[in-house]
């Protein structure tokens, strides 16, 4: 921790609860690098505290990050979806925080994937009253101090977003599918085997491939089979959204931009690739850098 002395008894105490506040922040945040800065932000604000006058450290700081968090969240500005047509510097490209696409399969059954993912429908004030009250037992009192609101409030606030979190359910282990039959597809691309890929396409898929040459569509899973090796290289890249679709990211050695990938999934089989291997049109993108 910055700034943070080891024999320091306030830093030693604020160490012991650090596992718990990253906890906190990253189940509100969705986000391990977000997560750290939140609880980072909560031990500079503890030091310039008399940490004597606090009579429950852990329960301060779990305001303080719940604070830190809710802010975050508020000052996010979501971006339009726009669809992916020729406009391809309007692609909106977020890497996923955590799994690599091969990885998706095997957190098939993770209940931490896919709370995040149902997490992103709520608002955030109904975001941090359900991780905060049916994930981590904060009682609704102290959960409305943290957002101004009574302890009745705060309890009917719980209620809604516990409501639309088992509505929304159904739409995660959608989102979860989608991701299994992307990682399949992959799987099947880098290890060129012909057949798995006819059972994960559907059999008027559209591939549409953006290259240095120009525009390339191609129609039908046995010839889209068989260009697959053009994406199959970008299997080891990041998991990404791509306009709100399940993508990939992949770079160079040099960092430079390799391809973006995007994938339509419907009844279990891809329906439509777009993949952006032009470098020219790679540069105009706003894309992330490789981490």
């Amino acid at each position: 921790m910055s700034g943070a002395h080891p024999a320091d008894p306030i830093a030693e105490a604020f160490e012991s609860h650090r596992a718990r506040l990253t906890s906190v922040a990253y189940r509100v945040l969705g986000s391990h690098a977000d997560a750290d800065d939140a609880v980072q932000e909560a031990w500079l604000r503890l030091s310039r505290q008399d940490a004597d006058a606090i009579d429950n450290l852990g329960g301060w700081l779990t305001t303080v990050v719940g604070r830190i968090s809710l802010d975050l969240l508020r000052s996010r500005r979501t971006r339009p979806t726009v669809p992916l047509d020729d406009q391809l510097s309007e692609l909106t490209v977020t890497l996923d925080d955590g799994p690599t696409p091969e990885e998706h399969v095997a957190l098939g059954d993770s209940v931490g994937l896919a709370l995040l993912t149902v997490l992103d429908s709520l608002r955030p004030d109904e975001r941090l009253a359900f991780v905060l009250h049916d994930v981590f037992a904060v009682p609704h009192g102290e959960i409305g101090t943290i957002l101004g609101r009574s302890t009745d409030a705060t309890k009917m606030l719980t209620s809604r977003a516990r409501r639309k979190v088992q509505a929304a359910q159904h739409s995660a282990g959608h989102r979860q599918q989608q991701l299994e039959v992307v990682a399949a597809f992959l799987a099947a691309a880098r290890e060129g085997r012909f057949s798995r890929l006819l059972e994960v396409l559907h059999p008027e898929v559209e591939f549409t491939v953006h290259a240095p040459g120009g525009r390339f569509v191609t129609i039908g899973a046995t010839e889209v089979a068989g260009r697959a090796r053009v994406v199959g290289g970008a299997a080891r890249g990041r998991a990404a959204t791509v306009n709100g679709r399940p993508g990939v990211l992949a770079w160079n050695e040099d960092g430079t931009p390799l391809s973006v990938l995007a994938f339509t999934v419907a009844d279990g089989r891809i329906t439509e690739i777009t993949a952006v291997v032009d470098p020219a049109a790679l540069a105009l993108m706003n894309l992330p850098e490789p981490v």
